[in-house]
């Protein structure tokens, strides 16, 4: 069982004096739950957060009672990464929850150690009904199924823990194996070297081509004259 210390928080105390003491502000409600506001010791929180994620159940215990939650929602600082406020949902007992499970891909895949192509993971997360008390922290995804570029794995063909149900369309394409892509190979216009050689030759015509009669005429004029 996972445990988190919490206090009832009074709505008036300024959240920033808070986060001065290392406590972080937070909530827990669900639909017979009235909205209740705690705070918690951020360092707590953040050992519980890792162990549990958002799909294990988490008991919450203060000086009076106790409930069991599930962390429905975190507000991390953009800029730090720390977490500032959660959100806890408390569910009913005895109902089953619809909830999405982080996946976790095992095996290696012949399509990418055989083939070199790549493995496609096209979902990350599986939608599932569960007792909350069984909801697994992550599903595992054999990908040693993919053996060539037309294998795929299904939603459906995944083995779920007992008691776990599948929500997540069963057609859903969970992974699938991807060609190499092909490099690509720039195209380069072949020199003409005709044409260079009769350029050049046009070149050297053009410089040994004799005056002109007429020019020549008219400065052999100029030289009788200066006699």
């Amino acid at each position: 069982m996972i445990t988190l210390d919490v206090q009832v928080r009074d709505k008036s105390a300024k959240l920033a004096d808070l986060r001065k003491v290392g406590k972080m502000p937070a909530v827990f409600y669900g639909k017979k739950t009235a909205s209740t506001p705690i705070s918690v010791l951020q360092k707590d929180f953040l050992k519980v957060w890792k162990i549990a994620g958002e799909s294990s159940v988490v008991t919450l215990k203060d000086a009076t009672a106790e409930v069991d939650v599930l962390i429905h929602d975190v507000d991390v600082d953009p800029v730090s990464d720390i977490p500032r406020h959660a959100d806890f949902y408390v569910f009913e007992k005895g109902k089953k929850l619809e909830i999405s499970v982080p996946l976790t891909f095992v095996g290696v895949a012949p399509v990418v150690k055989d083939l070199g192509g790549s493995l496609v993971k096209a979902l990350h997360e599986l939608k599932i009904s569960a007792d909350p008390q069984h909801i697994p922290h992550s599903i595992e995804v054999d990908v040693s199924s993919l053996v060539d570029f037309d294998s795929q794995i299904l939603a459906e063909q995944i083995k779920l823990p007992e008691g776990v149900d599948l929500v997540e369309l069963p057609a859903e394409v969970v992974a699938s194996g991807a060609r190499p892509k092909e490099e690509e190979v720039e195209e380069t216009t072949p020199v003409d070297l005709s044409s260079i050689e009769v350029e050049k030759k046009g070149k050297k015509e053009e410089e040994g081509v004799p005056e002109a009669p007429e020019k020549a005429e008219k400065e052999k004029d100029s030289e009788n004259k200066a006699k």
